[in-house]
């Protein structure tokens, strides 16, 4: 996919849609199986029993959906050159099997690299909602984009 977004396109109080997507239970279980495998991620009964009322998503399951929507959904079609962090990072409610999760990200501030003029830092929120518009997650970082002028010879002179 052609680049179309470099870092200077991006300016605070933008909102960029991500997409959704459903969860479902065989998800849930497969990948607790092998990244997360606590009982209330495994089992409905557990799930019951647990703080979390039934059978959930891991929370680094329910972030690694969201990575999956803001690739397919921005990143995929900008200048990114990846992250060296997430500032903050909140599971708010459980994610059940069938929850459509929604996500937005916003971008609450940019800056430049210093190390680095072809490159420039977009800092934002990701929120993430089920479908009942409750908030699920969120989570607020850093992602690093190249500048149009390093990718275009002579862009620098537009």
């Amino acid at each position: 996919m052609q680049t179309e977004i470099f870092f200077e396109d991006f300016k605070p109080g933008q909102v960029f849609d991500l997409g959704s997507k459903t969860v479902t239970r065989e998800e849930i279980i497969e990948f607790a199986s092998e990244f997360d495998p606590q009982p209330f991620h495994l089992d409905d009964e557990a799930g019951k029993a647990s703080l979390l009322g039934g059978l959930s998503a891991s929370g680094w399951h329910t972030g690694a959906l969201v990575m999956k929507l803001l690739a397919d959904g921005l990143l995929s079609r900008t200048s990114s050159q990846g992250s060296n962090s997430i500032d903050k990072l909140s599971w708010l409610k459980p994610v059940f099997p069938g929850d459509t999760l929604s996500a937005t990200a916003t971008v609450i501030g940019t800056r430049d690299l210093r190390s680095r003029p072809d490159i420039g830092v977009v800092n934002f929120e990701i929120s993430v909602r089920n479908q009942s518009r409750a908030d699920v997650m969120r989570q607020i970082g850093p992602i690093f984009f190249g500048r149009r002028a390093a990718a275009v010879p002579g862009a620098e002179n537009r």
